[in-house]
């Protein structure tokens, strides 16, 4: 059902490093580039994109309260890759890797440079 989902930055090439750093844990790049716009997928994979913007309407970009991207990959392993880059490129720690409740799920959190804040996370057998 989601096809991408946008982020706001206030420093496009900063928001970009991050990005491109963390789009090779599952083996995609750039999709669309622009100069207010990048997106990182896979045109034509079902997995939804992820892209970081300027505002259009040219006012800064803040974080929303309360949003959050959760991006998935299919190993406990893959979600501390992920989340280790993400600190590496200028990411902050929001909740180091583990089990989150005893249903399975996975899970990593972060913010990006701008403050965005995202998740990594795998579902696994049940505890």
């Amino acid at each position: 059902m989601i096809g991408y989902v946008t982020l706001g930055t206030n420093d496009l090439p900063r928001a970009a490093q991050f990005y491109d750093a963390l789009a090779k844990h599952w083996g995609v790049g750039r999709m669309m580039e622009f100069d207010q716009f990048i997106a990182w997928g896979d045109m034509d994979s079902p997995m939804p994109g992820i892209a970081a913007t300027r505002p259009f309407d040219g006012n800064a970009a803040t974080v929303g309260n309360g949003t959050m991207v959760a991006l998935m990959v299919d190993s406990p392993e893959k979600v501390h890759a992920v989340y280790e880059t993400a600190l590496a490129h200028g990411g902050t720690d929001e909740g180091a890797p583990g089990p989150r409740g005893d249903d399975g799920f996975y899970a990593g959190y972060f913010r990006d440079p701008d403050g965005n804040k995202l998740n990594v996370f795998c579902m696994t057998a049940p505890a």
